[in-house]
Order: C-alpha cells, then sequence, then structure tokens
C-alpha cells in the first residue's frame, strides 16, 4: 500500500477549511492508496486552530502542526515537507477553488511511471471553466511566460496550486520562500533538477478577495524576482542530497559543454561514461549507436533511469569503477569505442586498477577521455570537501596510462579560471567551499578558457589515451 500526502497550509480559514476536508477525506483515489493528511496551521486568528482539533477528532488520517508565528504559505509547505511520509505528495489550499476528486487525474502520470512532478493546470484546454478575474489571468500568464523562458518548460500554468509529486523528489528540493514565492521556486528548481514534469488539465473556481483571497500585486512582483534569483542560483538540491551540486564543478555547465567539444574526435559510435552524476555530461554526449551511463551512487542511477527512460540508444546501470572485487559488478569485454571518466579517478582508491578495468572494456584502439586536476601543490580542503584523494602532474599521469597499456594521444592543462579560484579559496584563504556566485563567473569565464590556458596555468588535465593491445 503506497501513501499519498496531502500538504495544506492553513491561515485564517474557518470558513472553508471544515468543507475543504470532507472533501479531500471523500475524494476517490486509486487503488493501492491511502491518504496521509498534513495540515499546518500558519498561525491562524480566527477559529482555524478550533476548527483543525474538531477534524483531527473526526479523521485519525489527519496530522496537523503548529507554527509559531505567521510566516507565509511557503513556510508552512516546508513544514508540511518535513512531516509527510507519503509515497506521493499533492500541495492542496486550505479553500474551495481547487477540487480534489480531481486527484486521480494528477496522480495517473505519476502512478504509471511517467512523471516525476505533475503540475494540474486551470489554463490547459477542458470542457468548462469559471470566468477568472482578467487581471490576474494576465498576471498568470505573465509569470508563467517568464519562468517559461528561463527554465525552458512549456507549461501553461506556472503559478497553479495542484503540484504533485513522488515523494522523494520532493523532500530533495531545498525550498526558502515563504511566502507565494514557493511557486516559482519549485518551478525552477524542478527545471534545474532534469525531472520529468506533467500537466494535466483541472477544474478551477477562484474565489474573490472579499471571500479571503490572499495573493496580491506585490507577490507578483516578488514572484518575478524568485524566477530570476534561482535561475542564476544553482540551489536545487540539499546539502544531504547526493545530487547535491552547490559548491560543485557540477553546477558549472559551459564547463561540460567545453569537455564535451574536446572529447568529440575520440568518442567513436560506442560509449561509456563513468561516474555519470547527474547527467550534466552525458546529457550534451551524442547518442550514436550505443551510450552507457552509469554511477556507483544508487539515488544517481535512479535520477538517470527518470532522465532516460524510453531512450532505446542510452542504457543506464549502477557500476562501481573502485570496486573490481564485487561480484555483481556487470563484465564488459572490449565492447566501447571509448571511455569517458570526468573527475572520478582522483576519487578512486587504486587509479591504477580503476585503470586496467577501463582497458578491458574498450576496443583495441579504443579511447580513454580523462579529465582530472593538477597541481598537487593544490591540494586542500576543497578537495577533500569533493572527494578528492589527490591531484595530478603530467608526468604522473603519463606514467600510469602507460603501466596499465595506453598510449597518451592528448594531454593539455586547461581551465585556468579553476587554477587560480582553487588558489586563492583554498590555499590563501583556507576554505572549504566556492561560493555559487563565483562558481557562476567561473562558468561565465569558460569561452576564454583555451586561449587562458595558452598563457597561464591550468586547474585540470584533458587526457585523451588510446588502448594498444598487448601481443602474447
Amino acid at each position: 500500500m503506497s501513501r499519498f500526502s496531502i500538504l495544506i497550509p492553513v491561515y485564517n480559514e474557518q470558513a472553508y477549511l471544515e468543507r475543504l476536508v470532507e472533501r479531500v477525506v471523500a475524494a476517490w483515489l486509486p487503488e493501492g492508496l491511502e491518504k496521509e493528511i498534513i495540515i499546518v496551521n500558519d498561525a491562524s486568528k480566527d477559529r482555524t486552530s478550533e476548527v483543525i482539533r474538531k477534524l483531527c477528532e473526526r479523521y485519525p488520517m489527519i496530522r496537523t502542526f503548529e507554527q509559531p508565528t505567521n510566516q507565509g504559505k511557503g513556510a508552512a509547505i516546508r513544514r508540511a515537507i518535513e512531516e509527510m511520509t507519503g509515497d506521493f505528495a499533492i500541495i492542496q489550499d486550505a479553500d474551495l477553488e481547487y477540487d480534489p476528486n480531481e486527484y486521480h487525474l494528477i496522480l495517473k502520470p505519476l502512478l504509471e511511471g511517467y512523471a516525476d512532478v505533475v503540475y494540474g493546470s486551470r489554463f490547459a484546454s477542458r470542457e468548462m471553466r469559471k470566468v477568472l478575474f482578467y487581471h490576474h489571468k494576465i498576471g498568470n500568464y505573465l509569470l508563467t511566460f517568464l519562468s517559461n523562458l528561463v527554465t525552458g518548460l512549456d507549461l501553461t500554468d506556472m503559478e497553479t496550486c495542484y503540484k504533485a509529486f513522488r515523494g522523494h523528489v520532493l523532500k530533495s528540493i531545498p525550498l526558502r520562500s515563504n511566502r507565494f514565492g514557493i511557486e516559482p521556486e519549485i518551478t525552477v528548481k524542478i527545471a534545474k533538477r532534469g525531472l520529468n514534469v506533467y500537466e494535466v488539465p483541472i477544474s478551477y473556481h477562484g474565489r474573490k478577495y472579499s471571500e479571503g483571497k490572499k495573493i496580491g500585486w506585490k507577490d507578483g512582483i516578488s514572484a518575478v524576482w524568485t524566477i530570476l534569483k534561482y535561475w542564476f542560483l544553482d540551489d536545487y538540491a540539499k546539502e544531504s542530497d547526493v545530487l547535491q551540486v552547490k559548491n560543485s564543478p557540477d553546477s558549472l555547465r559551459r564547463y561540460y559543454h567545453h569537455i564535451v567539444r574536446c572529447s568529440l574526435p575520440y568518442l567513436g559510435n560506442k560509449i561509456f561514461e563513468l561516474e555519470s552524476h547527474v547527467g550534466l555530461v552525458s546529457q550534451l554526449l551524442p547518442q550514436r549507436e550505443k551510450l552507457v551511463v552509469s554511477d556507483h551512487r544508487h539515488e544517481c542511477v535512479r535520477f538517470l533511469e527518470n532522465l532516460y527512460d524510453g531512450n532505446a540508444v542510452v542504457t543506464v546501470m549502477h557500476f562501481d569503477p573502485d570496486s573490481n572485487a564485487n561480484t555483481d559488478q556487470p563484465v564488459f569485454d572490449k565492447e566501447f569505442d571509448s571511455v569517458l571518466y570526468v573527475h572520478g579517478l582522483q576519487k578512486t582508491e587504486n587509479d591504477s586498477a580503476t585503470l586496467q578495468q577501463i582497458y578491458k572494456m574498450l576496443r583495441s584502439g579504443g579511447n580513454l577521455i580523462l579529465v582530472v586536476p593538477q597541481h598537487p601543490s593544490l591540494f586542500c580542503e576543497l578537495d577533500k570537501t569533493l572527494g578528492y584523494r589527490k591531484r595530478y602532474t603530467k608526468q604522473n599521469i603519463r606514467q600510469l596510462c602507460r603501466e596499465t597499456g595506453f598510449r597518451i594521444v592528448k594531454c593539455r592543462s586547461v581551465h585556468t579560471a579553476a587554477y587560480f579560484s582553487w588558489l586563492f579559496n583554498g590555499i590563501f584563504f583556507r576554505r572549504s567551499k566556492i561560493g555559487k556566485v563565483q562558481l557562476k563567473i567561473l562558468n561565465m569565464l569558460i569561452p576564454f578558457s583555451d586561449l587562458l590556458s595558452l598563457l597561464l596555468p591550468g586547474g585540470n588535465l584533458f587526457v585523451v589515451a588510446e588502448k594498444i593491445e598487448t601481443t602474447s
């Protein structure tokens, strides 16, 4: 039996809350789902607390929590997310604008495995709709347009209350907004995560300000700021989440474009990527005859499976390049034209054994493409935070490749900005993290990387090594 969490933020809703909860309790769900209702009272000043108490006595499926002070819808939703235990979840306003009898429509793409997130759209095609306030509709269209412009999504209703999620996905998104900015914030972050998003048409029975409607024009201005803010900042995975990208090179998208551009002449038709993380490199790779993406973290594998669901060219698998003794490890014998390993070799316990394993995977003349940090003198807390065990020099990476049966085709210094970032942050100021704004600046400098690397030291080595078949 799976659990469906209905998250209800409440502030001064004594007039509608009881009727809303009755509808939520009575709403039909597909077989195999049970309801969990989470009500967070955002320090209401009317009789809402009394109404909630009576509802809890009547319906055991309700769990309720009190905010010490009024903080806003976003803060109440954050609290509800912390307390929920469901496999799936939906946000439900504490009024009668949205119809709980449509839960099954919104859940369908989630239950059938198509979606990670589903939006209930008030503006998508449907047979009947309530006539809304024109200025509200224009405001929603403008905010949705701006959101789509920066996220690349094609939503018709970004500001909708009805957003449903897989439970683990919702819990993994860090949310900061206290008021109605929660809507655009969630949208930007799910777009940056590359989640599968669906929309379904829903009915909408909008209420007037005289009936308790709370959102206003100031919230519209705030929404614009929120969209732009979280478009600029890479803040879409929690500190404790393995998909975390804050303070990591994974947030440098131009950086990965540069690596793929350098790699293209050496990839061939059958490509294996080690340590694919959340697919920031693999999404840029050419999908020719065969592309295998892998990671040793089960959370990343699940993410990649969602990302490439239905793709006949891409295979996703769990693979640990640092685990020769694992009997469950898949065995590849001369299957691939290239193996791409970006910022992974320096994390292994035995880099020589890892390269020997890669050697077996490549056909004769196949290419190993590596990106590794250079300059051992730069090793610092920044490296330890990222899980690095070492840094390389051109001499020792060449020797390592030769010892494991590879011939160096290319070994050049790249990414000057990374060198100076490590020098100042890690060595001079002894920091263990690089700020998000600084990462954005580093990302912007990537187009000048090749020119700068001709004149100044680079932070990384880009290595192409060809497999040389030994004769017995």
